[in-house]
């Protein structure tokens, strides 16, 4: 990861007090996704990529790896990454800027913390979900299991 970003452009996206201090690029080897899990393989990238945005692995400033690169390490389709970068970026999780790449911006972490339990709590809505469908319920069975254990907890 040789190239630079540009001082102009770098200046934009960080705060001028952390401009020393932020990471230019984000550690690929920090993604991982499981191909045998029953979560799709853009929702486990974008939830891996949230994480590491809201924890700070990957500060504001910082480049993403590029489409292909993650494309290349992942073994994902191009097509695939490129779903999950315009996700975050309507998101508000990471700025696109033409013909430079993907930045982090950057993220209110209150908010993010809040976005991060939603993700985590969907991951677990589409875990259980699939693992109904292995057992032969239908969803109308697994809505209504979730009705009946909830019974008024989040009154």
């Amino acid at each position: 990861m040789a190239a630079a970003v540009g001082n102009a452009e770098s200046q934009a996206i960080q705060p001028s007090s952390a401009r020393a201090r932020v990471e230019r690029y984000c550690n690929k080897d920090l993604i991982a996704i499981d191909p045998a899990s029953g979560v799709p393989l853009w929702l486990q990238l974008r939830n891996r990529l949230v994480f590491l945005i809201v924890s700070g692995a990957y500060p504001a400033g910082a480049q993403l790896p590029t489409v292909r690169e993650l494309s290349g390490s992942l073994s994902l389709n191009y097509n695939t990454i490129t779903k999950v970068y315009r996700d975050l970026e309507k998101d508000g999780y990471v700025i696109t800027q033409r013909g430079r790449g993907t930045f982090v911006a950057e993220v209110n972490t209150q908010d993010a913390q809040v976005a991060e339990g939603v993700a985590a709590a969907e991951l677990l809505v589409d875990t259980f979900l699939e693992q109904c469908k292995e057992l032969g319920l239908s969803e109308a069975d697994a809505a209504s299991l979730v009705a009946q254990r909830a019974g008024g907890i989040f009154v």
